[in-house]
């Protein structure tokens, strides 16, 4: 994959400004993205569980898609109508309480029209992913 279209700090701007909704809360960080990869992190809240107390699968979902549309935007520059097409989670373990959200995400293929992708969800500091995500991601045509 190419370099990094994108720096972590212009991600953050553009984010800021192009969709607000899903960044401005200061929950999300966005700790590297390289044109290849990023690493983000949504600090906890209690707003993240449901009854029971394990991390909500619409909290991962959200994360797992907004993780990818970082990494997207790092290699492919401002494009804000990249769109999700397709996305498959798969639930491993329970995400416990009490812990940040750490989205560890990559593209597997970047084509003019189509970006495929993976993420790994990790609960705190454990290295055993709570969720597996495959999403692809649509690219508007330039023009």
């Amino acid at each position: 994959m190419a370099d990094a279209r994108m720096t972590v700090a212009e991600l953050e701007a553009f984010l800021h400004r192009e969709f607000p909704q899903a960044f401005s809360g200061g929950d999300i960080v966005i700790e590297s993205a390289d044109g290849a990869s990023a690493l983000l992190r949504q600090h906890y809240s209690e707003r993240m569980l449901r009854p029971g107390g394990t991390v909500s699968g619409p909290t991962l979902m959200a994360l797992a898609d907004f993780a990818m549309y970082v990494v997207l935007l790092s290699a492919i520059g401002p494009v804000g109508l990249a769109v999700t097409t397709n996305l498959n989670i798969n639930f491993l373990r329970k995400g416990q309480p009490g812990r940040d959200i750490v989205a560890v995400a990559r593209l597997l293929k970047l084509g003019k029209r189509l970006a495929v992708g993976e993420v790994q969800l990790l609960s705190g500091t454990s290295p055993d992913p709570i969720a597996h995500v495959t999403a692809t991601y649509s690219i508007p045509q330039a023009g």
